[in-house]
């Protein structure tokens, strides 16, 4: 800036009489900007506005040259605006200021500065997509986030933590996020959509709707098998009569969940559901497991010689 300083000192020198005060003011503007650089951008872009509309209502190659002077600078100065306000988390202010910027340097062509401005939106959208997601502002990170994707149709992540979003606020389109971010390689995303399709079979099973609750509990298992599923899997199961099913996803649960606090409870339901559907060899075998039962011995042994 100094150099340029002394070039436009020159220029000043050198206008004529006719033009030399609103030229000088002019430079004055323009050095008067490039001063509040270091201190405030926000005031250095008023002063370099300035001097351009002085300069351009001059004629002459020394105001010709300032106004060329001054489109060079603006482009970068709103930039750097805008990455003030992203810096400070002021995401809406940032976005409108990073829009002005593409269009004032398309305009001033000043290329390099039109793809960075370009380039650090979708970075703006997704900063504040995550903050609001942090803030469980769901609704609202849905929707700045649904803005990266849109832009940056390749960023994995962005469909991942709309998919996030989007199942935290109850949106149906969640699923649609997710399967992307799993295709674009985000492996998260496969854990979230056996989670989200859990709980649909869980809603679905409470409000009655066993069949669908079981294919919705299917395709969480398709993503990731859970105890949990083959449970609510057996409940919906037993509930539509389907005795054969519900002892086979109880059986599955004690698979992934060997140890769990319920075992025995379950293992006594497997033999009593089969011994109530004629089925006598598994009735049988889950009484014999339950022999060293606190809870279920005394049961289990008069249901054996039952059978």
């Amino acid at each position: 800036m100094k150099k340029l300083f002394a070039v436009i000192a020159a220029f000043g020198l050198a206008a004529t009489m006719a033009f030399a005060q609103d030229y000088n003011e002019a430079v004055d503007a323009f050095n008067a900007g490039a001063q509040a650089l270091e201190t405030n951008k926000t005031e250095a872009l008023a002063n370099f506005r300035a001097a351009l509309e002085k300069a351009q209502a001059i004629e002459g190659d020394e105001a010709a040259e300032l106004v060329a002077k001054c489109k060079e600078a603006i482009p970068g100065v709103l930039l750097s605006i805008a990455k003030e306000k992203i810096n400070d988390g002021a995401y809406d202010e940032a976005i409108t200021v990073l829009t002005e910027t593409q269009t004032v340097a398309t305009e001033y062509e000043a290329s390099e500065v039109v793809e960075e401005a370009k380039s650090l939106v979708p970075n703006v959208y997704m900063r504040k997509g995550s903050t609001l997601l942090k803030e469980k502002n769901f609704a609202g990170a849905a929707a700045a986030l649904s803005e990266v994707t849109k832009l940056t149709p390749e960023d994995g992540m962005a469909f991942l933590l709309l998919g996030q979003a989007q199942m935290q606020a109850g949106s149906p389109e969640a699923i649609a996020s997710l399967e992307k971010a799993n295709e674009l390689g985000e492996t998260q995303a496969v854990k979230l959509l056996s989670t989200n399709f859990l709980k649909q079979g869980q809603a679905l099973l409470k409000a009655g709707k066993n069949a669908d609750a079981i294919a919705a509990l299917e395709k969480s298992n398709s993503y990731v098998e859970s105890a949990n599923a083959y449970m609510l899997m057996a409940s919906a199961y037993t509930k539509s009569g389907k005795s054969s099913s519900a002892i086979d996803a109880y059986k599955k649960y004690l698979e992934l969940a060997p140890n769990a606090k319920n075992a025995e409870d379950i293992i006594f339901t497997i033999a009593a559901t089969a011994q109530k559907a004629g089925d006598k060899a598994t009735a049988k075998e889950y009484y014999g497991k339950l022999s060293g039962s606190a809870k279920y011995a005394a049961q289990a042994a008069a249901q054996l010689k039952t059978l």
